[in-house]
């Protein structure tokens, strides 16, 4: 996730980087003496005593940001929830789709983070909201395997008033048809209304619910993804840097020619290719690609 941080030589990122390795190589240190002596001189250059004549590291050496990982962990559980959408949906994580609605009583800890969100499960934008009630409704499941061994012939009388709708949920106690049940015999989940593609976050913390449905554009996009995908195979079969520039060659069928034409920069701009030409052959079942490192 922080490649492109690296490219753009932001100090911050950089210093993250190395600090995280220093630190790794004093842990490592009594296992793997000489590799952790290799990563610590690479770090503080071949003059620098060895890591073995290094202090252990210290929790306090660390800064620490609770709050920081506890949005992180939501912004992990969003993007787990929607890939799994994606999944479910039969929509390939390199198509682009056009958004995902994430409502959640947390919704405003995201706001910091909905480009990342959007980056990492290729939506065009990220709408939040904390009124999970107009995205989503609350549906009960009963685990009948375990209310029938406790209930006995009244259990029917539960799954009938369950199935009517009389059922009510207040904090942690659940009423179904008057009577109480245990945690381990139901589950909640959020559903997003009119069945959109959706699913819940852990800890009911809210739902994500994904628009699927693909344009044109999306798929030209989509399908722009996928070349990208083939160059940079041929650029490491091919053995090349990743800082490589290239020049490219695409062979097609004509079905690919508004895929380049509309996205030609794109497929330049990802692959590090300083010229891009395409021929075109309907003979051909699939597009093969050519690389060249410039000279």
């Amino acid at each position: 996730r922080s490649r492109d941080r690296f490219w753009a030589g932001e100090q911050d990122a950089i210093d993250t980087l190395h600090t995280v390795l220093s630190v790794l190589s004093r842990l490592i240190a009594p296992l793997l003496p000489l590799v952790a002596d290799d990563i610590h001189r690479g770090l503080h250059g071949d003059d620098a005593a060895s890591v073995h004549l290094s202090d252990w590291p210290l929790p306090d050496e660390l800064p620490a940001d609770d709050e920081l990982v506890s949005t992180m962990d939501l912004v992990r559980d969003v993007c787990s929830a929607t890939l799994s959408v994606r999944k479910a949906h039969q929509r390939r994580v390199r198509l682009p789709l056009q958004s995902v609605t994430v409502a959640s009583t947390d919704a405003e800890r995201l706001a910091d983070f909905a480009d990342v969100i959007a980056d990492e499960v290729n939506v065009r934008h990220v709408e939040l909201t904390d009124d999970v009630a107009s995205v989503a409704e609350e549906r009960l499941q009963l685990v009948p395997a375990r209310l029938g061994p406790r209930l006995g012939k009244d259990v029917q009388q539960v799954i009938k008033a369950h199935k009517a709708g009389d059922w009510t949920v207040d904090g942690d106690r659940v009423v179904v048809g008057g009577v109480e049940l245990r945690p381990d015999e139901y589950s909640l989940e959020l559903v997003a209304e009119g069945d959109q593609a959706s699913a819940g976050l852990s800890s009911h913390a809210g739902v994500v619910a994904l628009d699927i449905e693909v344009t044109d554009e999306l798929e030209r996009e989509g399908r722009a993804r996928d070349l990208v995908r083939l160059v940079q195979q041929a650029r490491r079969d091919a053995g090349l840097d990743v800082s490589d520039r290239i020049e490219l060659a695409i062979t097609a069928d004509s079905s690919w020619e508004p895929v380049i034409e509309a996205h030609r920069g794109l497929i330049g701009a990802e692959t590090l290719a300083e010229a891009v030409t395409a021929a075109f052959d309907d003979s051909l079942a699939e597009p093969s690609v050519a690389v060249a490192p410039l000279r």
